[in-house]
This record gives structure tokens, sequence and C-alpha cells, in this order.
């Protein structure tokens, strides 16, 4: 409502279009803004909202954001070429020799290349390291456009609250973004002085890294959350991937299990003992704070089982059922470790292996009920690759669990 309101008291374009190429403008700077905040990972945002949710809305506003911006290049042309009378060929040229509308240009292309590698046809065939590097290029579009503003006088700069607004939102934007982004993860780092104490192979494929510092006990973390993980000493400076702790802090230590999928994921199997390790987090909400009924169901799947297994080191409950899924028992990860947890504890454990397509199929509303009857009554912890959780949240739909009772992560960022 406030971008309309400055728009409408800005006055028009010098014609009909570019008064809507000016709408468009204002609308994806607010865009713009608006993944600003989605990306600064606030912690009252994160915990409340969930990592699914924010990846969600960050991924809907990003294409949003994309259309948008080729919306606003498209009218500002068409407009201007109206105006003058030539092609608009002639136009975008003419376009191109102007600062403000250059700097425009190298944004919305920044902007194009970024949203390319995140559509889920090229998503899917490149490594998550990869749509890391090409979606920092991102920082530098912000940049871009944020001069690009300054520049363009027609609306954001058009009276003295427009100003005043357009200023403090990319203030609270960009802080936002300093302070937990950069701030207080090299506070974080400072303090803790993280390093690498073991490296241990699980299957083939399949590692984990247990990580030391000083005065963890000070460290806010929880089981079922993760942090993105940076070994520079050992890796380059822009790699970073999120892994989830497979074990509940405590003790000492900090430790994640990771599947090679990438280059870097690869290498973890090569760390050093005493590398340094850079953590940025804790993050997510699929924590034991969100318990509200005395039975608990948790599920798992692929590597979405190591914030399963480190909530079941935290769980204090009776009254617990654990579904695991894998391919083959030589699949699962981290089985033998569950097992040891669930035996303990006399709680009950099904391990259901194979491929669908041969009729397993445990998570058909019908399955599932007939594995756990009183479903509906318990908190549900799911946590997968998205194709199984998305059925998974399919079939409690179908069974009535009430939302609130359901806790899920689909495992990605991207």
């Amino acid at each position: 409502m406030v971008v309309l309101s400055l728009f409408l008291t800005a006055g028009g374009g010098k014609n009909g279009t570019l008064t809507v190429a000016k709408l468009c403008g204002m609308l994806a700077a607010l865009l713009m803004l608006t993944q600003l905040l989605l990306v600064s990972r606030l912690p009252w945002l994160d915990r409340r909202i969930g990592m699914d949710r924010m990846t969600a809305w960050h991924r809907w506003v990003g294409f949003t954001l994309l259309w948008t911006v080729l919306l606003h290049a498209f009218l500002v042309v068409l407009g201007y070429a109206a105006l003058d009378g030539v092609t608009m060929t002639r136009t975008f040229l003419a376009l191109g020799s102007v600062p403000a509308s250059l700097l425009g240009m190298a944004a919305a292309t920044l902007v194009v290349v970024a949203a390319g590698f995140s559509a889920r046809r090229l998503r899917r065939r490149v490594t998550y390291e990869t749509w890391h590097r090409v979606h920092l290029l991102l920082y530098g579009a912000l940049g871009l456009a944020f001069v690009h503003q300054l520049l363009e006088p027609s609306a954001f700069q058009s009276s003295a609250p427009a100003r005043a607004y357009w200023w403090l939102l990319w203030i609270l934007s960009f802080g936002s973004l300093l302070v937990w982004r950069l701030v207080v993860p090299v506070r974080l780092n400072l303090l803790h002085r993280f390093r690498v104490a073991e490296v241990t192979p699980e299957s083939d494929g399949v590692v984990s890294v247990r990580v030391t510092g000083r005065q963890l006990d000070r460290l806010p973390a929880r089981a079922g959350q993760f942090f993105i993980w940076r070994f520079p000493g050992h890796h380059s400076w822009w790699w970073a991937n999120p892994f989830s702790l497979s074990a509940a802090p405590g003790g000492g230590s900090l430790r994640l299990s990771a599947r090679a999928v990438g280059d870097a994921t690869t290498g973890l199997r090569g760390l050093p003992v005493g590398t340094r390790a850079v953590l940025e987090g804790p993050y997510g909400a699929l924590t034991l704070l969100h318990r509200s009924r005395p039975g608990v169901l948790y599920i798992a799947g692929g590597m979405g089982v190591t914030p399963i297994r480190a909530l079941l080191e935290e769980e204090t409950g009776d009254d617990v059922t654990v579904i695991y899924r894998a391919r083959s028992e030589d699949d699962a990860v981290l089985l033998h470790e569950i097992r040891a947890l669930v035996s303990a504890r006399d709680w009950r454990l099904h391990v259901f292996t194979g491929r669908s397509q041969s009729g397993v199929r445990p998570f058909e509303p019908a399955s599932l009920a007939a594995v756990v009857p009183d479903v509906a009554s318990r908190d549900v912890y799911v946590c997968g690759p998205p194709a199984m959780t998305s059925g998974v949240l399919a079939a409690l739909r179908t069974l009535r669990v009430p939302r609130r009772q359901v806790h899920a992560e689909k495992f990605t960022l991207s």
C-alpha cells in the first residue's frame, strides 16, 4: 500500500507505458528488499516459520522478481521507443549509454542468470556448490539495483516521504543482512574456534565429521537444527553447504553426516584432523520445542535421517515410534545408531527398504495407519527427500492429523 501511495503521488510518466514501467520498477525494488530479508535468516523468522516455508517464499518471490524486472525493462524500452518514434532496438542501445539505465540492465542480467540456475530442470543438473556460487551474483545485482534506484529520480526520489521510505527499507534490509550473515557468524567463530576433531566413514559415499571448539556449552543449538558449514583451509572460500546435526549438540562437539553428491561433499572424507571449520547458524525449526502431544512419530528417509537421529538422542518421551525409509539396509545411514537409541528406551522402530516400484509404499495412508494406528494423536516429525516428504504430508492430511502436530523439513535450501 505504501508503494502504491508513493506511486500515485509521484505523478505519471511521459506516456502511459512509462507510467506502468515506473510502477513495475517500484514493485521490483520492494521484491528485491523482501528477498534480502528472507536471505538474512532472521532468527525470530526462522524459528517460527521454518526453513521449508522460508525457502518456498524465497523461490516464489525470486521468480516474481524476475518477471517484474523483465516487464519493467520491456516497458521502459517500449515506452521510450513510442515517445521518440524509433525502433526498440535503437532505443535499447541508446538507454545503454545512460549510466542509470546501464546499471539497471546489468542488475537485471544477473537476476536472469540466477533465476535460470534455479529453474527446476537446470537445478537438478547442477550441484549445490555451483548453484550457491551463481547465487552469490545476486549480491552484485543488489548493489547495482541500489545505485540504479539512487540515480532514478522519477519515483524513488520524487518527494521527502519517498526518499525516507526507500532509505529506511534499504538500511533495514542491508542492516539485517550484515548483522545476521556477517557480524553474528564472525562473532560465533571467534568465540568458539571450531576445528575438525574426527572424520569417520559411515558407508560407501557417506562420512561423518565431528567438530570441537571452545565454550560450546554457550552455543544455542538444538537437535534437529542445521548449520552452514565451511572448511576454508581445505576448500575454496565460497564453498558452503547446509548440513543438519547428526547428533544432539553437547559433550563438547558437533557432528555432521553427509553423502558425497558433489565435489565439496566428496572432499569431506579427506578433511585432515585439525582443519579449521567456519559455521553459520544454527537454523531450522525442526526441534522438540514444538512438541505438543505425549506420543511422537519420527519419519526419516535418505539423508533426512540425520536430524531425526539427533532428535532421538534428545528425546525424553516414552511413547516413541520411528519409521526409517531406505533403498536397502546397507543404504540406511546411521541405522546402527538408530537401533541402539531405540532399544535403549524400548521404543518402536520400523525399517522399510526396497523401491516403490516394487510395491513398497509405507507412506500410503492405509499403510501408515496400519503401522501407527493412533497417528492422529501424535506429534509427527518428518525429514527426507522432497518427494518423500510431500507424500508423507499428503498421507497425514488424509489421516486427519492436525497441522499443528506436523513438523517437517524437506532437506533442501534451493
